[in-house]
Order: structure tokens, then C-alpha cells, then sequence
């Protein structure tokens, strides 16, 4: 946290685990806004609450303005925003924390949703490719390793998108990976891979109907 240096007007979102009210004070000052979640046992005061606008979204049920007590004798004071969010997705009740008393409520929570998204990223990739090891010992080569990872992540993705068959990630990429080296269509293969290979079978009959060694077609293929 401490190495964090943004611009002024600048947005940053993380986890409840990172608490630091000395910090957040600090982001205060300078006009940079945080979005976090407020920790369980977090100690505050209560000091304003805001009414809830009748076009809000009905998952915010309450805004206020809160005081948090830091310092070795607790005597500074940390002036932020508690958000209490109900999310019917997940069934739960989630408090968020912000210094920013211009944004909606709905936007403060959907910013650390946005935050979320990330973390699936880095799930994904971790799940899927070999990031568990690295084949080189420098900077450079752990930095291309990590690089082709996350375009392989976002070409699958991309494909994935544009498919009517609905693929698991994790299974798309292991299909895929099967078959790196035979020349496919791609689209075609992943809506319907039985019929896509009875496709390449057929044209391989047709390619080597003449041929005067048919029982070694597809040698040099």
C-alpha cells in the first residue's frame, strides 16, 4: 500500500485485507478515491446518514458518512463513507467503505464488482496455464511467459464469446490444446467437434479417392 502513487482523481479498489487508515487518510488528501470493503470488526462512528434517492438502486440500504479512529492512542480520525448493499446474486449483505461522497452508492458497489472480475482473471489463469513454474530464471523471460499466458487467456476468450455451444473455460482450453497441431477450424470444431472431424474424414476420402496407395493416405498430409 505504501508504494502506491497515483494522480490525483484517480479510482483504486482493493481488498478488505489491506487496512491502513493512516493510508486512506493520506488517499483523502490527496483526491485519490478508494473503494474497499468495511472489515467486520472494524470500530466507527456513526455521524450522518444520507437519504436513499427513490431512483437508487434497491440494493443500497444505507449511505453514511462514518469516523475511524487510528494512531498508537486512537486520537486521529479517518472521515469515510459506509455503503450497506444487499447483492440478490449472491444472496449476501456487503458493507463498502469509500472516500468518495460524489458517486452513487450503486456505483461504489459496482466498482468493487469490477475489482471481482480481476480476481477471476487471475483464477483463470492460474488454472489454465503453466504459471506454477517458469522455464527461465530472468526478468525477461518470466515476463514473456506471463504475457503469452494472458494473450492465449484473452484469444480463448474471444473465441469463446462467439459461440452458441456453451463451453466451460477450463474445457475449451483443454480441447484446444489437443489439438494444436491439426489444421481445423476453430468455430466450426468447438460448436460441433463429432461433425467437424466426419467433415475432415470425408475430405481426406475424396482427396485420396485416386490414389494408387490408398491404404497410405494421409502420409505426407
Amino acid at each position: 500500500m505504501s508504494e502506491v502513487n497515483l494522480p490525483k482523481g484517480s479510482i483504486i479498489t482493493f481488498d478488505k485485507a489491506y487496512v491502513d487508515y493512516a493510508r486512506y487518510q493520506e488517499f483523502s488528501e490527496s483526491e485519490i478515491w478508494y473503494v474497499t470493503r468495511l472489515k467486520i470488526n472494524a470500530l466507527y462512528t456513526a455521524r450522518k446518514e444520507f437519504d436513499i434517492p427513490d431512483e437508487a438502486d434497491p440494493g443500497v440500504l444505507k449511505d453514511e458518512i462514518i469516523e475511524l479512529q487510528y494512531g498508537e492512542k486512537k486520537e486521529k480520525v479517518h472521515k469515510a463513507r459506509r455503503i450497506a448493499y444487499w447483492d440478490d446474486t449472491n444472496n449476501r449483505l456487503f458493507e463498502f467503505q469509500t472516500n468518495n461522497l460524489k458517486l452513487p452508492a450503486e456505483t461504489i458497489a459496482l466498482i468493487y464488482k469490477k475489482r471481482w472480475q480481476i480476481e477471476t482473471l487471475f483464477k483463470q489463469l492460474k488454472q489454465n496455464f503453466p504459471l506454477k513454474y517458469f522455464l527461465g530464471d530472468n526478468v525477461n523471460a518470466i515476463e514473456i511467459q506471463i504475457w503469452a499466458a494472458m494473450l492465449a487467456n484473452l484469444l480463448i476468450s474471444l473465441v469463446k464469446s462467439k459461440l452458441k455451444h456453451n463451453w466451460a473455460f477450463s474445457n475449451m482450453v483443454s480441447i484446444i490444446r489437443q489439438q494444436l497441431m491439426d489444421y481445423i477450424n476453430i468455430y466450426r470444431f468447438l460448436e460441433d467437434p463429432e461433425k467437424a472431424w466426419r467433415s475432415i474424414i470425408n475430405e481426406n476420402d475424396l482427396k485420396y479417392q485416386n490414389t494408387l496407395f490408398p491404404e497410405i493416405r494421409g502420409a505426407y498430409s
